[in-house]
């Protein structure tokens, strides 16, 4: 009896172990079939709809549902375990590494796979289109007093990023005004000759969207001083080359962090992020991929006689 009774036991604990293989957390997707809901922030929309459209399109069965909102708001998505994946301006601190250690005896996969930058805009016709970072550092903090658009309050990354790498923990000034959302700065921005707004580059920096090529009629591109040029003097707007090669100097990553331990279609979403038809897509958004170099090859084609 004892005997039968050990083997009852033991059969049941290799069947348990069997189902839970390749998936401690208990989820029902895979890496290309199942329903998975992330955070993205605001800013990388324009891109993270495409990639999205794109890894659907390939697994039919897989179903990724963005909310898109603020980077303070996407941290918080993390936290619950309806969020296994958000995407970012920016990786896990130690603080954050700590939590997730204690909370889930693993820390959640983070990396770099992009980079985009925060675009300064101005309307179309505006007569000053040269901004030192100094100048940039005096209109957000109020000592040049026209008006500054932003994409949300102090919860977004781009609002982040100026404040840490522009304003350097500065306050801003009673000039700086919050918009609802990325579009709206545009929209502001086309309307208003004397202002300058703050914007993720996927928003207006892909020629193969059509609707983006619109926008570029009613605004441009303000072009930042190059603070790492060996020659002074030297202005670049945004864009993937800019970017690349540290000219514009408002440049940021695009990071993903993942809550899986397990093959889920978070994985599966970030591996496409990181190889090459993933790497694509942020090239032709104009972004600089973070982890694929493509390069321009040149070749001389013979013809056959």
């Amino acid at each position: 009896m004892m005997q039968k009774l050990f083997v009852i036991v033991l059969f049941l604990m290799v069947f348990v172990s069997c189902n839970n293989t390749g998936n401690q957390q208990g989820f029902s997707d895979t890496p290309k079939s199942g329903t998975i809901y992330i955070s993205v922030d605001e800013s990388f929309k324009p891109v993270i709809d495409q990639q999205i459209k794109v890894y659907q399109s390939t697994f039919p069965d897989a179903h990724i549902i963005a909310a898109y909102k603020p980077e303070v708001e996407c941290f918080k998505d993390l936290q619950k375990d309806s969020t296994r994946m958000i995407i970012v301006a920016r990786g896990l601190n130690r603080n954050e590494e700590n939590y997730y250690n204690s909370q889930l005896t693993y820390k959640p996969e983070d990396d770099a796979v992009a980079y985009d930058a925060v675009a300064v805009i101005i309307n179309i016709n505006a007569t000053d289109s040269l901004f030192t970072m100094q100048k940039l550092k005096d209109i957000l903090a109020g000592k040049i007093n026209i008006p500054a658009i932003m994409d949300g309050n102090n919860a977004t990354s781009t609002v982040r990023f100026l404040q840490d790498s522009v304003l350097r923990g500065e306050p801003f000034g009673k000039n700086v005004v919050a918009s609802q959302g990325s579009e709206a700065v545009i929209d502001a921005i086309a309307k208003m000759p004397n202002a300058i707004g703050f914007v993720g580059l996927s928003w207006v920096g892909n020629n193969n969207e059509p609707k983006q090529v619109e926008q570029l009629k009613k605004i441009k591109f303000g072009l930042v001083e190059c603070v790492k040029c060996d020659e002074k003097g030297i202005f670049a707007k945004p864009s993937q080359s800019t970017i690349t090669y540290a000219q514009y100097p408002l440049a940021r990553p695009l990071y993903y962090i993942v809550k899986e331990n397990a093959l889920g279609l978070g994985t599966g979403f970030k591996n496409f992020l990181m190889l090459e038809r993933g790497q694509l897509i942020f090239k032709r958004a104009l972004l600089a991929p973070a982890k694929m170099n493509f390069k321009k090859r040149n070749s001389v084609l013979k013809e056959a006689k």
